[in-house]
C-alpha cells in the first residue's frame, strides 16, 4: 500500500502545528505528561492501514494499556504516547486552536480547555489558527482514494475505525 500522499500531509500538518505551538507558546500547557486529549478515537482506514505497517516495520512493539477506561487510548501507559511518531491526525493538532465550521455553518473555535485561559478569543485569526476543515477534507479525499485503489471492500469513504483496532492488526 503507497502512503506518500497521506505522508506528505502529515508532514504538512506537522509544520504548520510547530509554527502554531511557537507562535502561541506562552499560552501553550501541552508537554510530555500532558495526556487530558489522549482518547479512543475513530480514525480513517488511509490512517488506521497507515499506522500498522509503520508498527509492524518497527523493532520496539507498543505497550497496550488495558487498565484505562474506555474513552481513553489503549496506547496511553503512564501518561505517555506508545505510537506517537505514527500517531493519526486528530493527535497532532491537540492543545492548538482550531477553526472550524460547526453545524449552523458559522466558524467555530476550540482549544484545549488547559490552553489559552489568559488570552483574548477576539485575538484569533485565520493566521494563528489550524484550519481543521481544510486538512480534514484533503484527509477525506486521500481516504476515498486510498479505499478505491486499493479495493478494500469492507469499507466506504465515510468509514471510521477506533484505534484501539489496531491491536487486531498490529504484532505484539
Amino acid at each position: 500500500m503507497d502512503f506518500t500522499a497521506y505522508e506528505k500531509l502529515k508532514n504538512t500538518i506537522d509544520k504548520l502545528s510547530d509554527d502554531l505551538e511557537k507562535q502561541h507558546k506562552k499560552h501553550m500547557k501541552c508537554k510530555a505528561g500532558c495526556d487530558l486529549c489522549c482518547m479512543d478515537y475513530s480514525i480513517f482506514p488511509i490512517e488506521f492501514f497507515s499506522i500498522v505497517e509503520a508498527l509492524n516495520k518497527q523493532e520496539d512493539i507498543p505497550k497496550i494499556n488495558t487498565g484505562n477506561d474506555e474513552s481513553s487510548c489503549i496506547f496511553l501507559n503512564n501518561h505517555t504516547c506508545e505510537i506517537y511518531t505514527e500517531r493519526p491526525i486528530i493527535c497532532r493538532t491537540h492543545g492548538l486552536p482550531l477553526l472550524y465550521m460547526n453545524e449552523e455553518n458559522g466558524w467555530e473555535l476550540s482549544a484545549c480547555e488547559l490552553n489559552f485561559n489568559e488570552f483574548d478569543m477576539e485575538e484569533f485569526s485565520e493566521e494563528n489558527t489550524f484550519p481543521q476543515d481544510k486538512f480534514n477534507s484533503k484527509l477525506y479525499l486521500l481516504n476515498k482514494e486510498f479505499i478505491a485503489k486499493n479495493k478494500l471492500t469492507d469499507y466506504s469513504e465515510f468509514d471510521l475505525i477506533p484505534i484501539k483496532e489496531l491491536v487486531n492488526h498490529i504484532k505484539i
